[in-house]
Formats: C-alpha cells, structure tokens, sequence
C-alpha cells in the first residue's frame, strides 16, 4: 500500500498545475476547479491500481477530470441556482479603473460576453476548445484526453468555433466593433 502511494505521488501530481488549468477553466470559478482538482485526484488515487503503466498517466487524469467534470455538471444542473446579491452589487457598483470608466464597462462586458460564448457551447464543443485554444493541447493530445478519435476532436473544435465566431460576431456588431456583413 504504501509503495502504491509514492508511485501515485510520483507520477500523478506532477500534473497537478495542468489538471487545475484545465479545471478553473472547465468551471470559470476558483472555488469550483479546485474541488473539481481534488475530487480528480482522489478518484485517481482510489482507482490507481487500475492505471495501466507504459500509457500516459496525464490523459488517464485529463479522462478522469473531464468525467468528474460532466458528473457535477449534471448534478448542478438538477438543482437551483444560488445567487449572492451583495457581492453582484458589489462588482458591478465598483470600478477597477476610476480614471476610465468607461472602458472599464466595455472590458467587463466583452469579457463576460467571451465568457458567457464559450460557456454557452454544448459540453462536447466546450471540452475540446477549452483543452486545444485555451489550454494549448494538441489535436492529438486532446483527442486522447477525451478519448475520441482524432477526426472527430478536429470535427469539433471546427464547429465550436464557428459556434463561437457567429455568437461573438452578433455582439461585436451590436457594440460597433465589425461590420454586419463581417
């Protein structure tokens, strides 16, 4: 048992950076990846004995993440959402820049609007743009990571970002930054 343990703590959490990267973007929360980084890990640990050595001990942890991930999600999405009304006043009445407001306004907006694109994309979109634009993965590493062929990964990322491009297209229109016909 003890030798199983160091052979985890060798192998597995020298990915830990990488595996909580991807989780703080897979859930936009701090709080959140990092629950999500230690449910991963714990289920990793758990199931160690079934790691199959000679095959990559980050992809089998990116699986397990992602599954973790899915799992949550679905679990969240039965229950009602909870909302701090004092710490929404907050952010918004608060300005991080005072000499320019105004481009404070415009930074949160599109920002939150780039946000709120990629969370909009359905989770088989969301997955592999976060793990290849965001996170710099491969095509194949990416492919392995969610355990799907590497025709279907390209297939995807290809319609998560004409999803996103048409999307982030209406709202730089609407906010005059593209022509309508862009």
């Amino acid at each position: 048992m003890e030798n199983l343990r160091k052979q985890f703590e060798a192998t597995a959490l020298q990915h830990m950076d990488a595996i909580y990267s991807a989780a703080l973007r897979m859930s936009s929360n701090r709080a959140e990846a990092e629950d999500l980084v230690q449910d991963t890990y714990l289920r990793a640990y758990r199931f160690f004995d079934r790691f199959q050595p000679g095959t990559s001990i980050k992809a089998w942890l990116f699986k397990i993440l992602r599954n973790t991930f899915i799992n949550n999600f679905k679990k969240r999405a039965n229950m009602p959402e909870l909302v701090n009304f004092d710490q929404l006043r907050l952010s918004d009445s608060e300005p991080a820049s005072p000499d320019n407001p105004e481009e404070e306004v415009i930074y949160r907006f599109v920002d939150n609007e780039i946000k709120n694109a990629i969370e909009a994309l359905p989770d088989e979109f969301r997955l592999v743009i976060e793990l290849s634009d965001l996170e710099g993965f491969s095509y194949k590493e990416t492919a392995e990571k969610v355990d799907r062929p590497i025709g279907t990964v390209m297939s995807r990322i290809h319609r998560g970002r004409r999803i996103l491009r048409n999307n982030l297209r209406e709202c730089a229109n609407e906010m005059g930054y593209a022509r309508s016909n862009d």
